[in-house]
């Protein structure tokens, strides 16, 4: 028995912090010999029912909305495996989701039985985080499996943040 994962699933969207996270997943699955997913995910575009859909051209607007995130994620989650196949990665398997993007991970990760997810974060600082959300910071409450969060180190300021034990 490993103490490694069998199945890691990377959630991307596709910014300079998630391409981090996709190198250090590649790196992760081809060191520990895991089987490396990838998930997109396209917030969806929700009007509430009782919107009168007539004003919105007509009662198949959702169903284009939805049709529409569905390509952007297909699209997205392809140029994804894309980026790993060049980098000599394997991929295992691509998902394109629509919907919202904490609970589609949470869920594809338990449904896949992935041992470990990985993702990037962006940094914000606690005001920002706590007015807009953070999705990793949902991930990581909600996934049933550890949660890797990869972010780029910031260069230090001030002498302080260069040693943090002074």
């Amino acid at each position: 028995m490993s103490i490694f994962p069998t199945k890691i699933l990377l959630a991307t969207d596709g910014s300079e912090e998630a391409d981090l996270a996709l190198r250090t997943a590649t790196d992760l699955a081809a060191s520990t010999g895991s089987e490396l997913h990838i998930v997109y995910v396209e917030a969806a575009s929700y009007i509430f029912p009782s919107t009168d859909w007539e004003t919105f051209g007509g009662e198949e607007l959702p169903t284009r909305l939805d049709e529409t995130a569905e390509e952007v994620a297909k699209t997205r989650v392809d140029e994804q495996v894309q980026k790993v196949r060049e980098g000599d990665g394997e991929v295992a398997g691509a998902h394109a989701r629509v919907g919202f993007p904490d609970a589609e991970i949470a869920d594809l990760a338990e449904d896949l039985g992935a041992g470990l997810i990985v993702m990037g974060s962006r940094g914000r600082g606690g005001l920002r985080r706590a007015l807009m959300g953070s999705v990793s910071d949902s991930v990581v409450r909600h996934a049933h499996c550890p949660v890797l969060v990869v972010r780029h180190q910031k260069a230090p300021t001030s002498q302080h943040e260069a040693d943090p034990l002074t």
